[in-house]
């Protein structure tokens, strides 16, 4: 039994007054084991905070195994690219990948709902983000 198709037209109709902001999703997993993640560690972090300070990255961060402590080497990444294939060369640029330590997998991905609070104190200099 299949149901309806549904087409990306679809949602952004049912998601008219939201956000409907394109982004994409790179999902990143080990290739063979944490021993190449970790020697990668450094230069693919660099190439984060890079892609952070060129307003290509919204966010990333490692996926902790369900016991909330462990770490596999998995991580995910939040782009803004002109295309899936535009997200794809940029992923392929991480050390990471390009080194072989990490095969990755990129989805195109609608943010439409959700809330950020950023709250900045002049006089002090403090922040804080929830």
């Amino acid at each position: 039994m299949s149901g309806p198709t549904v087409t990306k037209d679809d949602i952004l109709k049912a998601s008219a007054g939201m956000l409907q902001k394109q982004l994409y999703v790179v999902f990143t997993t080990p290739t063979n084991g944490l021993g190449p993640v970790m020697e990668n560690i450094e230069e693919h972090l660099n190439f984060q905070v890079d892609l952070e300070q060129r307003g290509i990255m919204l966010g990333a961060g490692p996926f902790w195994a369900d016991d909330e402590h462990t770490w596999n080497g998995e991580g995910m990444v939040i782009i803004r690219a002109d295309s899936l294939e535009h997200a794809r060369q940029i992923a392929e640029t991480d050390p990471m990948h390009s080194s072989g330590a990490r095969s990755f997998t990129v989805r195109p991905w609608l943010l439409n709902e959700g809330r950020i609070t950023v709250e900045v104190n002049f006089s002090t200099g403090r922040h804080a983000v929830s």
